[in-house]
């Protein structure tokens, strides 16, 4: 029976387990550069049992950060870092994954333990936001959107496209691209941010023409034996945005154009959002379910399930591929091994690198002491 400890093959990639770290945002680069926090992270992620490892997303332009303090990979001398953290991935048996994006209207942020507000563009760690329209997001994001031009978005599908060709030199094997959370790709498929007249607004099949051209540019660098896939912000929670329908048939639509795998996530285009289940335990499986079945694509999806019986759950009954864990992967960076352990694993060690396996596995230390409590007869 294939559970959360399956081996997942998507093309010519194989993870260890369906157990991913989503990408999270750690306010941490220089100049968009990755630095030592970065390779740590993420390499004791891939060392605590992961099998898809994430940094947090990249930015494919400057003004596509989130803030001045945040990843990029438009400049070559970004690969260094983002190279070092694919190889510390790879060396501790995970899969080094990268999400390229650009944030759009929600740009030009401060930190958020400093107050999260949008920077004016004068600021000397501001800049002007760009959207599908010039309509600010709103609530906390008050400044003026200036609207790309057809040329400005063919400018950044190439931009898409040069951080495939960076990406793919740095060693990472899997690529997502980053189309939810009210961030560019999102607001160009949202009606609530989207209110262009000519080919990339109004009509459905238009509001994601960004998408497939976006799409269609990475498809034509980044090699086909590795996954090419997609964060979809699936559904507004609000009457005048994204339904889930229009996610269902936009999945099948990229599909067609080289699209390998569905991560489904929320369109987050507005704060003025109705009835949305935040606190309910995998509220979002249910509907990846439905696009894994109608749209013929794995998919994965986050959202409320660390619960470790419960990201079981969903894998053995065949709702979802994969299972994205954000804030559980930073609070536990060996979450898979205990989620083997409350799970009943024959040997959950196994998940880990064997110089750290075999010193747990030695006789445990006295009761009350920090040693690794025993796993089965498994640690002697």
């Amino acid at each position: 029976m294939t559970d959360l400890f399956t081996p997942f093959t998507l093309k010519d990639i194989t993870l260890r387990n369906r157990i991913a770290m989503s990408p999270m945002t750690m306010y941490r680069s220089v100049e968009g550069r990755m630095t030592d926090f970065h390779v740590m992270l993420m390499g004791s992620r891939a060392a605590g049992g992961f099998g898809l490892v994430f940094p947090e997303q990249i930015a494919i332009t400057p003004d596509g950060r989130t803030s001045t303090s945040c990843a990029g990979i438009y400049d070559d001398t970004q690969m260094e870092g983002l190279s070092r953290i694919a190889e510390i991935v790879k060396d501790m048996g995970a899969v080094p994954a990268i999400q390229l994006g650009h944030t759009g209207r929600k740009g030009s942020e401060n930190k958020p333990w400093e107050g999260k507000i949008q920077l004016p563009a004068d600021d000397p760690h501001g800049w002007k936001v760009r959207g599908p329209s010039a309509i600010p997001y709103g609530g906390r994001y008050t400044h003026p959107v200036q609207e790309l031009s057809v040329d400005e978005i063919r400018e950044i599908h190439g931009a898409y496209a040069d951080a495939a060709r960076r990406a793919l030199d740095c060693g990472f094997e899997w690529l997502e691209m980053h189309f939810a959370h009210g961030y560019l790709g999102a607001s160009f498929f949202s009606p609530l941010a989207n209110q262009r007249t000519d080919d990339y607004g109004g009509s459905l099949e238009n509001r994601l023409r960004f998408h497939r051209e976006a799409l269609d540019a990475v498809r034509a660098v980044w090699p086909e034996r590795l996954p090419l896939t997609v964060r979809l912000g699936s559904d507004d929670f609000n009457r005048d945005g994204v339904k889930f329908d229009d996610a269902v048939w936009a999945i099948s639509a990229l599909k067609a154009h080289g699209l390998d795998f569905a991560d489904i996530s929320l369109g987050l285009n507005t704060d003025a959002m109705q009835d949305v289940p935040f606190d309910e335990v995998g509220f979002m499986v249910e509907r990846t379910t439905r696009v894994r079945r109608e749209a013929g694509i794995p998919v994965g999806v986050s959202w409320n399930l660390g619960i470790p019986s419960e990201a079981n759950r969903v894998i053995a009954e065949g709702l979802i591929d994969v299972v994205f864990l954000g804030r559980p992967a930073l609070a536990n960076p060996h979450w898979p091994v205990m989620a083997a352990r409350e799970l009943g694993l024959e040997d959950p060690l196994t998940l880990m690198p064997e110089d750290w396996s075999w010193w747990l596995r030695r006789r445990p230390k006295p009761e009350g002491s920090l040693g690794w409590p025993p796993v089965s007869g498994k640690v002697q």
